[in-house]
C-alpha cells in the first residue's frame, strides 16, 4: 500500500510499500520517529485518508472500494479512534458527546449505551458535566468512552497520553489495556514510547514511510 500527497514542491511519498496484517484481538504498537508515517498510516487504516495504491482491508471491508458515506458507516459500526487531542464538543455534556455518534447511526439506545460506556471508564458521576468542567484525564476518558460506545472491532489510539501528565497518562493507558483485555477488541496504538509499546503483543517499527521491522512482545521487552 502506498500514500502519495501533493504539495507545492510536487508529489510526496508518505507511505511506501506498506504490508501490514493485524490479527483479530491482537494489540499492536506502531512506533517510529516523528515524521516516519505513523499517523498517516492510522489515517489510512481508519479510512480518513485514501491510499494512493494497494488494498486496505479493515474489519472485513475493502476501504479502497468504499464511498465516503460507506466509510463513515464502517467507522461508526466497527472502528473506535482516540486521538492525542480530545476533540470533545465544548457545548455538550459528557454523555451527549458520547451519545452523538450513536445517534448519527440511528441507535435508539444511544444515551443508555453512552452512560454504560462512561461507567466503564469510571465517569458515572460526570455524565452531565461539560468538557470545561473536567480535567484533562477525565476529558480523555470521555473520548475513550465515545470511541468504545459503539463496541468496535478495532480501537485505534494515536498518542492518547500526549496531552496528559505522567500519572494521568498511566491511568489512561491502564484503562485502555484493561478494556482491550476484557472486550477482546483489536488495539492499534501509535506511540513514540518504547516502554509503552512493550505492553503490546507486537511492535511494528515504521521509518521513512516503510515498515522497518516487527517484533513480538518477548523479543521487544
Amino acid at each position: 500500500m502506498t500514500l502519495t500527497l501533493n504539495s507545492r514542491a510536487g508529489a510526496v511519498e508518505i507511505l511506501r510499500g506498506v504490508d501490514l496484517s493485524v490479527a483479530e484481538g491482537q494489540s499492536v504498537a506502531l512506533v517510529g520517529p516523528s515524521g516516519s508515517g505513523k499517523s498517516s498510516l492510522l489515517m489510512v487504516m481508519t479510512g480518513l485518508e485514501a491510499a494512493t495504491s494497494g488494498q486496505v482491508l479493515i474489519a472485513g471491508h475493502d476501504f479502497t472500494k468504499a464511498s465516503e458515506d460507506q466509510l463513515a458507516a464502517i467507522r461508526g459500526q466497527s472502528i473506535g479512534i482516540v486521538f492525542q487531542s480530545f476533540h470533545l464538543i465544548p457545548t455538550m455534556t459528557a454523555i451527549e458527546n458520547v451519545a452523538l455518534p450513536l445517534e448519527f447511526l440511528g441507535r435508539a439506545d444511544a444515551f443508555e449505551r453512552a452512560a454504560g460506556a462512561l461507567a466503564e471508564v469510571g465517569l458515572s458521576a460526570r455524565l452531565h458535566h461539560m468538557p470545561g468542567q473536567l480535567s484533562g484525564g477525565e476529558q480523555q476518558r470521555v473520548a475513550l468512552a465515545r470511541a468504545l460506545s459503539g463496541r468496535p472491532q478495532i480501537l485505534f489510539a494515536d498518542e492518547p497520553t500526549g496531552n496528559l501528565d505522567g500519572e494521568t497518562g498511566k491511568q489512561i493507558i491502564d484503562l485502555i489495556f484493561g478494556l482491550h483485555r476484557r472486550t477482546g477488541t483489536t488495539l492499534v496504538l501509535i506511540t513514540h514510547d518504547t516502554k509503552l509499546a512493550a505492553r503490546c503483543e507486537r511492535t511494528v517499527v515504521i521509518n521513512d514511510g516503510r515498515i522497518a521491522g516487527s517484533l513480538q512482545a518477548a523479543a521487544y521487552a
